[in-house]
């Protein structure tokens, strides 16, 4: 039982962890590359618009459909190393 009961921690310790990375990466690309970095990214141009307009309103959206197959592959491997697969 304290076995489990460990292997359960150490699983959602490292879970949270991943989560907060992912989190952190989800903030900075939202409001930082969309509002605080705005003027800094406008310097540059992809596709003929200005880059920080570019992540307010197509960039960010690509990078959080990136950030949820990236959770996934984490939590599938996450799963396996800690037995919880099914």
């Amino acid at each position: 039982m304290s076995d489990n009961k460990s292997n359960a921690v150490a699983y959602w310790k490292e879970n949270v962890k991943y989560l907060s990375i992912l989190l952190v990466i989800w903030f900075l690309v939202s409001y930082g590359c969309g509002i605080l970095f705005k003027d800094a990214l406008n310097e540059i141009r992809l596709g003929g618009f200005k880059l920080g307009f570019w992540f307010a309103q197509q960039g960010s959206i690509y990078v959080f459909v990136i950030l949820i197959f990236v959770y996934v592959r984490i939590m599938n491997k996450l799963d396996k190393k800690y037995g919880y697969d099914e």
